[in-house]
């Protein structure tokens, strides 16, 4: 379900009421420990992480008037999905997550390339979420991005 928002406290305030708390939450922990270059806004009418034009002029290359975008959550018709580029692009960061998920959560995984859907909202594994946020830098996502639109 896409929001018209324009500011990550617009976005929050338009979900339903009971998704609401745990997504202050999850924004939370990922500005917690969101490396440093990256900055939070609204993308993809998401609320989104990514690499500003300030620090990746040539933006993104589908689009270059868009930052370079990394990380973002959004509240569908059935879950609460966090996409994760790093994940999709670095395959011992994706080996790392689906191992260490168990660990953190009683339900199967669902996860598509770079999506993960949590349909269990007190399932949510917000630890193993801020450890994952932290894991890749700016200047690593640029050179990993880099590397493959250039091939």
């Amino acid at each position: 379900m896409p929001y018209e928002a324009t500011s990550p406290e617009d976005y929050i305030s338009q979900v339903p009421e009971e998704r609401q708390d745990i997504l202050e939450q999850l924004r939370k922990v990922i500005n917690n420990n969101l490396p440093e270059g990256f900055e939070e806004g609204i993308i993809y009418k998401m609320i989104g992480y990514y690499v500003p034009h300030s620090v990746y002029p040539d933006g993104y290359h589908c689009d270059p008037k868009t930052p370079l975008p990394f990380m973002s959550f959004a509240s569908q018709k059935n879950s609460v999905n966090l996409y994760h580029s790093g994940i999709y692009a670095k395959k011992e960061l994706y080996d790392w997550f689906v191992d260490e998920y168990p660990k953190h959560c009683k339900r199967k995984l669902d996860m598509g390339k770079s999506c993960i859907r949590f349909k269990y909202l007190d399932d949510i594994p917000f630890e193993l979420i801020a450890e994952l946020t932290g894991k890749m830098t700016c200047d690593e996502w640029i050179d990993i991005y880099e590397k493959a639109i250039k091939k």
